[in-house]
């Protein structure tokens, strides 16, 4: 899912690891334990890995960018798992995590119906009473500039319920703040 030059050089930034590390991560899974085996969907370049890694005692990274993929297995080898693949297909047993965790990737999901397939599958990858959190940014000026010439499909926040809902989450809960929002959702025991 592309992303232009600038957008790379954002994402690969330590400024943008330490907004992800200090604000959004913490904002996001605020009040939610991640069980002991969490996939985060999409790490790109690692920004939210030693944040999370200090949270749970395993996890594990689904990315689709092969090059991304290679750069994670070389720069976080015995801190994260990674696996190349697809979340709308995951290559993953079913119920083998206790959390599914996913950061400002989102909206690199081309079309709503595949955004809709990514859920399906975090919650066919998730353990009964397993939870789905994490948060995407909103779609305003700024967010759309950034993402000139990227594959950008901003989810709205107010259909989050209804989406999640669909494929069997229940206990769902999102927040908007002035340029991100979060949710959290649970698949039931």
């Amino acid at each position: 899912m592309g992303m232009n030059y600038f957008h790379q050089l954002l994402c690969r930034s330590s400024t943008w690891e330490r907004a992800s590390a200090n604000q959004i991560v913490p904002w996001a899974l605020r009040d939610i334990d991640l069980g002991d085996n969490a996939l985060e969907i999409g790490p790109g370049y690692g920004a939210n890995v030693d944040t999370l890694r200090s949270r749970v005692p395993a996890l594990t990274g689904l990315e689709i960018d092969p090059a991304l993929a290679a750069r994670l297995r070389t720069r976080k080898a015995g801190v994260m798992r990674i696996i190349e693949g697809d979340a709308t297909e995951m290559p993953l047993p079913g119920t083998e995590f206790s959390s599914v965790l996913s950061f400002t990737m989102l909206h690199h999901v081309p079309t709503p119906a595949l955004q809709d397939e990514l859920f399906a599958e975090a919650f066919r990858v998730l353990r009964p009473g397993g939870v789905f959190a994490g948060s995407d940014g909103v779609d305003r000026l700024t967010f759309r500039l950034i993402h000139l010439g990227d594959t950008c499909v901003p989810v709205p926040p107010e259909t989050m319920r209804a989406r999640l809902t669909r494929v069997g989450f229940t206990d769902i809960e999102v927040r908007s703040a002035a340029t991100y929002f979060r949710f959290r959702a649970r698949r039931p025991e």
